[in-house]
C-alpha cells in the first residue's frame, strides 16, 4: 500500500496539508486592515462625517436636528424674534431687553457646541479659547460703536467677576456636595499660573486708574489714553504667549501619552476600553464652521437691540445701568459655561471646571479688554483701561480672594459658599453704586 492510499485511509489530504498555513503564520486580520486603511483614507471614505454612537450624521437636516433639538435651552430662541417685534412695534425697552437676553442665551450655548469639534487637539483647544467668550465681545463691540464706553468696561468687568465668584463658587460648592469628599484637588501649578495672569491684568487696569485719580498725568486725558493703548498691546502679546505656552505643553503631553490624539475611531474604541465617557463631536467640520458663522451673525443682530435697550430698561425697571452691565449682561454669555463648570465639578473633574471659570476670566481680562481698547482706537473712540476707582477696587479684591483660595490646590463646599457670598456682596454694591462717570464716559473722539 503506497503512501497516498495510507493518507486516504487516515483521512488526511496531502494537498490540503501542504497548502493550509499554520495558525501562527497567519497575519492578524485587524493588523492587516489597520495597515491598509489609514485614518486619513478612512475619513475620506466616510466623507468627513463624524461617527457618533454607531451612527453617521447624514446631511443638512441631520445637522439641523442635532443643533436645534439636542438642547432644552432652544425653547428660548423665539424670545429673540419677539424682542425684535416689540422693538419696532412698541419700543417698550423694559420688555425688549429681557427678551433679547433670553434669546441670546441658547445661541451662546449652541455656539459653544459648534466649537466643540477638533481638527486636531491643539487647534480644537485654540478654537474653544477663541470662541469661548464671543458673546461678551460681540455685545461689547456693539456698545463700543454706540459710544457707551463705560457699559463696555462694566460688561467685561462683570464677566470676570461672574466667572471668578459665581461660576467658580458654584462649581466648588456643587462638587463638594456631590462627590462626598472632604476635599477635591486640582493642579496647583496651573492655579498659580492663572492667578499670576489675573494679577497682571489687574495691574494693567490699576495703573491707569491711579494715574487718573492722582492727577499725575503729563498731559491730562492724553497720557492715560496713550498708556492704556500701549498696555493693551503688551497684554495681547502676553495672552498670545500664554496660548503658545499652553498649546506647546499640551502637544508635549500628547506625545508622551499613548493615545491622546488618536484618530476618531481608535480613540473611541480606546475610550470604551478605559471607561472614558467623553462625547464625540456629532457634526462635521464644515457644518461646525457654518453654524459658527450663523450663530455669530444671529447673536450680533440681537446684541444690537440688547445694547440699544439698556438705558430704556434701566429707566423702566428703576435700577442702575451699572447693575445691568455688571450683573445681568454677563448672565447671557456665562450661562453655558456656568452649567458646564458645575457639571464637571460634580463628576470630580475639577481641573476642567477651573479651565472653564478661570480660563474665561483670563481671556476676558488679557484679551477681551485690550482688544476693545484697540478696536476703540481704530474706531476713534477713547476707550481706555481706566475702569474707575470703584470698579478697579472690586476687581482687585476679587482676584486676591480667588488667588488666596486656590493656592493650596484644594476645594470644598465652604470655599464655594464663600465665593458665592462674595458675589452677592459685589452685586449688591453695584446696585447701590451711583456711577458719577456714566455721562463722563461718553467722551468725544480723540486721536
Amino acid at each position: 500500500m503506497d503512501k497516498s492510499e495510507m493518507d486516504k485511509i487516515n483521512g488526511t489530504n496531502p494537498e490540503s496539508t501542504d497548502q493550509a498555513p499554520s495558525l501562527a503564520s497567519r497575519p492578524d486580520e485587524f493588523e492587516e486592515e489597520e495597515s491598509l486603511v489609514t485614518p486619513d483614507a478612512l475619513s475620506a471614505r466616510i466623507g468627513g462625517f463624524q461617527i457618533y454612537a454607531g451612527s453617521v450624521n447624514w446631511g443638512v437636516f441631520g445637522s439641523m436636528k442635532i443643533v436645534f433639538l439636542k438642547s432644552k435651552l432652544n425653547v428660548l430662541i423665539p424670545c429673540g424674534f419677539l424682542a425684535i417685534f416689540l422693538n419696532y412695534m412698541t419700543q417698550r425697552y423694559g420688555w425688549v431687553f429681557p427678551l433679547s437676553m433670553l434669546g441670546i442665551i441658547p445661541l451662546a450655548e449652541r455656539l459653544g457646541f459648534a466649537t466643540d469639534w477638533q481638527i486636531s487637539c491643539e487647534v480644537g483647544r485654540l478654537l474653544n479659547s477663541a470662541f469661548g467668550n464671543a458673546t461678551e465681545l460681540i455685545i461689547s463691540i456693539h456698545a463700543l460703536s454706540r459710544g457707551k464706553l463705560h457699559v463696555v468696561q462694566q460688561c467685561l468687568l462683570g464677566s470676570i467677576l461672574s466667572n471668578l465668584l459665581l461660576v467658580l463658587g458654584s462649581a466648588f460648592f456643587s462638587g463638594g456636595l456631590a462627590c462626598g469628599k472632604t476635599m477635591q484637588t486640582f493642579s496647583k501649578a496651573d492655579a498659580v499660573v492663572n492667578s499670576g495672569l489675573l494679577l497682571m491684568a489687574v495691574m494693567g487696569l490699576l495703573i491707569p486708574a491711579a494715574l487718573h485719580y492722582t492727577h499725575s498725568e503729563a498731559q491730562f486725558g492724553k497720557s492715560e489714553l496713550a498708556l492704556s493703548r500701549f498696555s493693551s498691546c503688551i497684554m495681547l502679546v502676553a495672552y498670545a504667549s500664554y496660548l503658545y505656552f499652553q498649546l506647546s505643553n499640551n502637544r508635549r503631553r500628547n506625545e508622551a501619552n499613548v493615545y491622546p490624539c488618536m484618530p476618531l475611531i481608535k480613540r473611541r474604541i480606546q475610550d470604551d476600553v478605559d471607561g472614558n465617557d467623553d462625547e464625540v463631536p456629532e457634526i462635521s467640520k464644515r457644518e461646525a464652521i457654518s453654524w459658527i458663522a450663523i450663530f455669530i451673525a444671529w447673536i450680533s443682530m440681537l446684541s444690537y437691540y440688547l445694547v440699544d435697550a439698556i438705558d430704556g430698561a434701566s429707566k423702566a425697571w428703576n435700577i442702575p445701568v451699572a447693575f445691568i452691565s455688571v450683573v445681568l449682561l454677563p448672565v447671557v454669555g456665562n450661562s453655558a459655561g456656568h452649567a458646564n463648570a458645575v457639571m464637571f465639578a460634580v463628576k470630580d473633574k475639577l481641573d476642567i471646571s477651573l479651565g472653564v471659570a478661570i480660563g474665561s476670566s483670563i481671556q476676558i481680562s488679557m484679551f477681551g479688554i485690550p482688544f476693545c481698547v484697540v478696536m476703540g482706537w481704530m474706531m476713534g473712540k477713547p476707550m481706555d483701561l481706566n475702569f474707575h476707582l470703584f470698579e478697579t477696587a472690586s476687581l482687585l479684591t476679587t482676584v486676591l480672594v480667588v488667588a488666596f483660595l486656590l493656592q493650596d490646590g484644594t476645594s470644598n463646599c465652604v470655599k464655594g459658599l464663600m465665593l458665592f457670598l462674595c458675589y452677592l456682596i459685589v452685586a449688591a454694591s453695584f446696585y447701590v453704586h451711583a456711577d458719577p462717570n456714566s455721562k463722563a464716559s461718553e467722551k468725544p473722539p480723540q486721536n
